[in-house]
């Protein structure tokens, strides 16, 4: 059952990523009209939910609360100076130290004894809402694409480059031990719902992450080819962890071919949407037919 407190700390946690979701570039020039303050002390707001979390939970701690609120702050504060040293956009070490830092930070789940075992995707969400509010209000970075007013474009290509991956997937997974086929057929209500929920809760979040902002941010550094490979390289690299107490070279391996193809997506159009459904689909098949 979940509380009030919880379920008001869930809302408030999505209102900032469903709200640049939908409307970002509205988002992007009405922040424009916010007094330089408030664009850097805002985001500690995100501490609410911590606390009504803890709170409700009898975990609260001092230091998880000022971690929640200065955390935000810190992150407007090194994007707002990146904006100011560079505003042409070519991608400023403030950016790529921050991205490592917040990857890191999910990756190695730093954060995650704050909250309850059952709560933990708290943590992920609010370093995103950090992030959101410094790229998307502070650094105004351009060329991101997180608008998931879908068009039947976003679908084309997402739907073209799971095609394109999932043969390679398949053969390499099976030939290596770490997919196994399950054919059965999943109740119809199970498999939409499976692909909405990985879709917004981890599709989306990631899809923002290394295509969106890092892979965005690198083709100004290093041109178009090697952003793509050197991205799908480091997605693959934050698999190291997953299902296994050791480095799980084939989730990397397979986690880093699905990211040419996840970036290939995302940079036909420079759509966060379109990279999303390609991650989406795969993560689903996954997950009901050969995990």
């Amino acid at each position: 059952m979940i509380s009030p407190a919880i379920a008001i700390a869930a809302l408030f946690t999505l209102i900032p990523f469903l709200a640049a979701a939908f409307f970002s570039a509205k988002l992007a020039s009405e922040s424009e009209r916010l007094p330089t303050r408030l664009r850097l002390l805002g985001p500690s707001v995100l501490c609410v939910p911590y606390l009504l979390v803890a709170c409700s939970t009898g975990i609260f701690h001092w230091g998880w609360l000022a971690l929640y609120a200065l955390l935000p702050v810190a992150v407007s504060e090194m994007l707002w100076q990146a904006r100011r040293i560079d505003p042409e956009q070519h991608g400023n070490w403030r950016d790529f130290l921050l991205l490592a830092v917040l990857s890191l930070s999910v990756d190695l789940r730093w954060f995650e004894h704050a909250w309850p075992a059952h709560l933990t995707v708290f943590n992920k969400i609010l370093l995103l809402d950090a992030g959101i509010w410094g790229f998307l209000v502070v650094r105004q970075l351009d060329g991101v694409g997180f608008n998931l007013r879908l068009r039947l474009h976003d679908l084309g290509t997402g739907l073209r480059e799971l095609a394109f991956y999932t043969p390679i997937a398949v053969s390499l997974g099976l030939s290596l031990g770490f997919l196994h086929l399950h054919p059965s057929v999943p109740w119809l209500a199970r498999l939409p719902w499976a692909f909405l929920f990985t879709f917004f809760f981890i599709a989306v979040p990631e899809e923002l992450f290394f295509r969106g902002w890092l892979q965005n941010l690198l083709e100004r550094r290093i041109g178009r080819y090697p952003a793509l490979f050197l991205t799908a390289i480091l997605f693959g690299l934050a698999h190291f962890n997953k299902r296994a107490v050791h480095f799980n070279w084939r989730y990397v391996l397979l986690a880093a071919l699905a990211g040419i193809f996840y970036g290939r997506a995302w940079r036909q159009q420079r759509r966060v949407g379109a990279s999303a459904i390609t991650h989406a689909c795969v993560d689903t098949i996954w997950s009901i037919w050969l995990r």
